[in-house]
């Protein structure tokens, strides 16, 4: 695996590195070793997929408070996703600094998004599935999130128009930070 940084203190782009033969290819997504050897240790408690009907589908940016801040290793395997993580660590070097990637189910990348990061990502492609495992459990009191469009960020999104969006996500307040 490749570890590439996203320019975010501690957050990362994965890179696969698939053995590639006349069947197809294999390649491992996870690998503690690996990790702990790019400074990352973690361990996950639970693992979500997420599947978007329609091309245009906004979900996010969303985290969990301490301390049920979770970190998410996350991989597209059906469509694409213009995937975008904000550092909302006030001690952060990158306080406040966004990174967006697009990951698709045959470029084979993942993002590694720490805690105290919010996260969401716009689908590009119709029929898109995301998958995710977690290293904390889904707590409803935790749960947060910042506007997908909040100028305190300026996140330049491939598609503002037509989304589909859910009410909670489109309402979350301005930043305070």
């Amino acid at each position: 695996m490749k570890f590439i940084s996203t320019g975010l203190d501690g957050a990362f782009v994965i890179e696969i590195e698939p053995i590639v033969d006349e069947r197809g290819h294999f390649a491992r997504a996870w690998c503690r070793r690996e990790f702990e050897a790019a400074g990352i240790r973690l361990d996950f408690v639970q693992a979500n997929i997420a599947f978007s009907k329609k091309k245009g589908t906004l979900r996010g940016m969303h985290y969990q408070k301490a301390p049920n801040a979770e970190v998410k290793l996350l991989s597209c395997v059906r469509g694409s996703v213009f995937d975008v993580m904000i550092d909302l660590r006030p001690n952060s070097p990158t306080f406040k600094k966004w990174f967006g990637i697009e990951l698709t189910a045959g470029n084979h990348k993942m993002v590694y998004v720490p805690e105290g990061f919010a996260h969401g990502y716009l689908t590009t492609a119709a029929a898109t599935e995301v998958f995710y495992p977690v290293s904390a459990y889904y707590t409803p009191a935790a749960e947060d999130g910042v506007r997908w469009n909040d100028p305190a960020f300026g996140i330049v999104w491939p598609q503002t128009e037509d989304l589909i969006i859910s009410k909670k996500d489109e309402n979350w307040p301005d930043f305070k930070g």
